[in-house]
């Protein structure tokens, strides 16, 4: 018989974080008691530690395609992102990145007077404006694979032809905190680089994540003092984090084709339902050219935020935006790099499903959701 799950929350925000996968859980756990030796020594317990990162190396490298060298562990997708841009730049470098970015890729652009590549109405980067932007000068290109709101999957193919074209002595990066989950990440990345991972996105826990590096490419360190990662990444390994990370990462590749298949109908489902419930509601990327799990919707004459505050009085955790932008009144700047006008943009709701999801959140939020936006607009 199946479990109530009347008091249950429905959680559509996987696209924010993710929950740890058991799997990853019974990994990670001996690393947190008895394992504790800090990697770094010489003794058999820091052994221990260190050929458990070399293992989850081995495993980061092997999913992306990389050599195991090239993975550099970090705290997680900002400071990953942060690396790529700065440790690229020498002092006359340049950095591009296209206007639809994460924060954490386009404020070290900024910071550095970087270029900023306009995008299409569709989120896909605009190529004749991005290559105005490229010259020798350029050190970095930076370009999502998966937009962490609009869900838009963005073909890296192009933008590498373009560099290698206008700009062959810069270093082509992506960030793939969301793109992990739902593309064939090895081809995806074949002409990268540089590519940024975030574990609590895949079912590691946070504070753990990873930049790979193709050989022969240089970096400069954003962190001195001990030399850990040869040199690239100084601090103590967080050992327990980085084999769930490697853990979270197997579990990934066993499931990735079937969770896609499953949560893309669900998202297909969840999106139907709605555009036909809710009038003014609409996607803002189509769903061919969208992840499976994360959907991004405008409803026409609803604040977000107020709508959030309501979901969660009846059980329905969603986003608006980025979970970092979330609670700031400011539009999406990636629905206003599209062309969205601020009022509109004030209306999205990100909802986005995956490892976690199940069928009966999907139900639930179809019933929910319409009934908060028809009070919202008082709807007898």
């Amino acid at each position: 018989m199946e479990s109530d799950k009347s008091e249950c929350s429905v959680y559509l925000d996987c696209a924010a974080s993710t929950p740890v996968r058991p799997a990853v859980l019974d990994a990670m756990m001996p690393y947190l008691t008895e394992h504790f030796g800090n990697p770094s020594g010489s003794h058999r317990m820091a052994r221990t530690s260190r050929a458990a990162i070399d293992d989850a190396r081995e495993v980061c490298a092997n999913h992306l395609g990389f050599d195991p060298h090239g993975v550099v562990f970090t705290s997680g997708g900002t400071e990953a992102d942060n690396l790529a841009i700065h440790g690229a730049c020498t002092p006359n470098g340049i950095a591009v990145c296209a206007a639809t970015e994460h924060h954490a890729i386009l404020h070290p652009v900024e910071f550095r007077s970087g270029r900023v590549a306009q995008v299409m109405d569709d989120g896909a980067v605009d190529l004749d404006h991005l290559e105005t932007l490229l010259d020798d000068n350029v050190a970095v290109i930076s370009v999502m694979l998966v937009n962490n709101e609009s869900g838009r999957v963005v073909d890296l193919n192009p933008i590498a032809d373009l560099r290698d074209r206008v700009a062959p002595g810069a270093m082509l990066h992506t960030d793939a905190v969301q793109g992990i989950n739902w593309v064939d990440i090895r081809e995806a990345l074949r002409r990268v680089d540089m590519v940024s991972l975030s574990g609590h996105k895949f079912g590691a826990p946070k504070g753990v994540g990873a930049l790979a590096i193709r050989p022969g490419l240089k970096l400069a360190p954003q962190l001195l003092g001990g030399g850990q990662e040869s040199e690239r990444r100084s601090g103590t390994h967080n050992t327990a984090g980085i084999v769930a990370f490697g853990a979270a990462l197997e579990c990934l590749a066993a499931s990735r084709l079937t969770d896609i298949e499953r949560l893309g109908r669900l998202s297909e489902q969840l999106s139907e339902g709605l555009i036909s419930r809710i009038d003014g509601c609409s996607e803002t990327i189509s769903r061919g050219q969208r992840a499976s799990g994360i959907l991004q919707l405008v409803i026409q004459g609803i604040e977000s935020e107020a709508l959030l505050v309501l979901l969660e009085r009846h059980g329905v955790m969603a986003s608006a935006a980025a979970s970092c932008a979330s609670g700031a009144m400011d539009p999406s700047h990636v629905l206003a790099a599209m062309g969205f006008d601020r009022k509109t943009a004030a209306g999205s709701l990100r909802l986005s499903l995956g490892w976690c999801t199940e069928e009966w959140e999907i139900e639930r939020a179809l019933s929910v959701i319409p009934e908060c936006v028809d009070a919202m607009r008082g709807a007898p």
